[in-house]
């Protein structure tokens, strides 16, 4: 996780600049705290009045209030899925603009985000860069793809990752899930993660 922050603090420091749209009310739905305070600080700085929730029921009162022009949900959280989000961000406000920001990176989730209504999908980590691009993509339009997206190593060390900490860290059961003998996979969680 510590990649994340450090990528979001560094794109901080090349900080590009956006034409945001007067109505710049953006929510970033994550549960991981640390995460979601930087990518909310690094979105802030970029122009967007940003509010914070950790949960789906903390978000679904945010929008039931008040529905914003963009939302960044993750995908996977304690209490929810952020797709439910997208459906309820779309009945309170059609043109709400939508990045679903997940490690859990799959074509089924991919398509069901994209289905619900969101714009973009992005594996984290995600600069805010990335994000900011997504979010202001033209209608029909891909945004850019990143300038540094992840390696090969990294992505397949990020789902192992993932993996390993939903099966509460135990090397035998993550092993069997992912095909591999244990050893190996023992090996790889001893290394440092890939660039």
């Amino acid at each position: 996780m510590l990649a994340i922050w450090e990528k979001i603090e560094h794109v901080g420091r090349e900080m590009q600049t956006y034409d945001i749209p007067q109505d710049n009310r953006l929510l970033v739905l994550d549960d991981d705290e640390p995460f979601r305070i930087r990518l909310g600080r690094a979105l802030s700085a970029r122009g967007f009045d940003v509010e914070l929730a950790e949960g789906v029921k903390q978000a679904e009162k945010l929008v039931r209030a008040d529905p914003p022009a963009f939302a960044v949900l993750d995908l996977r959280l304690e209490d929810g899925s952020g797709l439910d989000i997208v459906t309820l961000l779309h009945e309170h406000r059609p043109d709400c603009r939508t990045v679903m920001l997940t490690g859990y990176g799959n074509l089924a989730t991919a398509v069901a985000a994209v289905k619900g209504g969101a714009l973009d999908y992005l594996a984290k980590p995600a600069d805010a860069d990335d994000v900011v691009k997504a979010l202001m993509a033209p209608k029909d339009q891909n945004p850019e793809p990143p300038e540094n997206p992840m390696s090969a190593d990294r992505v397949r060390w990020e789902h192992i990752q993932r993996v390993y900490e939903l099966c509460d860290k135990n090397v035998s059961e993550t092993a069997r899930r992912l095909g591999m003998h244990r050893r190996t996979l023992q090996r790889i969680l001893a290394k440092r993660a890939p660039r």
